[in-house]
């Protein structure tokens, strides 16, 4: 269970600093982050003092954490049925955004010539990009690697000269897994 992902996804949809809500329920900041990180687990009288302190019941909270998708399957079937928008490729992530801890993964289609740049605000992390069908070209840097189904590459990110792009008459899929 991820409570500390609950704890902070309300909290910020609820516009609360860290600082208001650690006030208000009596801990330190320090001790709300490693909460929401999942580094230190809050007694039962701590979570009750920082549900109240955002105005939400730690029973939902709680709920909201057992809820919590911890398995995702896409099928090989499911990769044709992607309507690509006008940007020319569709993104599948497995989880939402909070339930990424330390690494996010999708499942792209790609529209032929259509190229991808690196994710935004990423320094230093790690990628896979795995060709599940079709043929693509990994820019990285000064070097281009042409990759076909089944090719796997990991490297570790440069935002500065990096994009995917598909070189086929017809659509790519790849699987791609990066470090957050």
């Amino acid at each position: 269970m991820n409570l500390g992902t609950v704890i902070r996804k309300k909290r910020k949809d609820l516009g609360l600093t860290l600082r208001v809500v650690a006030l208000k329920a009596g801990i330190s900041e320090g001790f709300l982050s490693q909460v929401e990180n999942d580094v230190n687990s809050p007694s039962v009288d701590t979570l009750v003092r920082i549900c109240s302190a955002m105005g939400v019941e730690a029973g939902d909270i709680i709920r909201q954490a057992q809820e919590q998708q911890r398995i995702v399957v896409i099928r090989k079937k499911e990769w044709g049925n992607v309507d690509l928008p006008a940007s020319g490729f569709s993104t599948r992530r497995f989880f939402p955004p909070e339930n990424r801890r330390v690494i996010d993964s999708s499942i792209i289609t790609i529209e032929k010539s259509i190229s991808i740049p690196v994710r935004k605000g990423v320094k230093s992390s790690q990628e896979v990009l795995c060709v599940l069908k079709g043929t693509v070209e990994l820019v990285y840097g000064e070097e281009t690697i042409g990759l076909a189904e089944g090719d796997t590459v990991h490297y570790w990110t440069l935002p500065e000269n990096q994009k995917i792009t598909n070189t086929e008459s017809s659509r790519a899929v790849v699987l791609w897994v990066g470090t957050i």
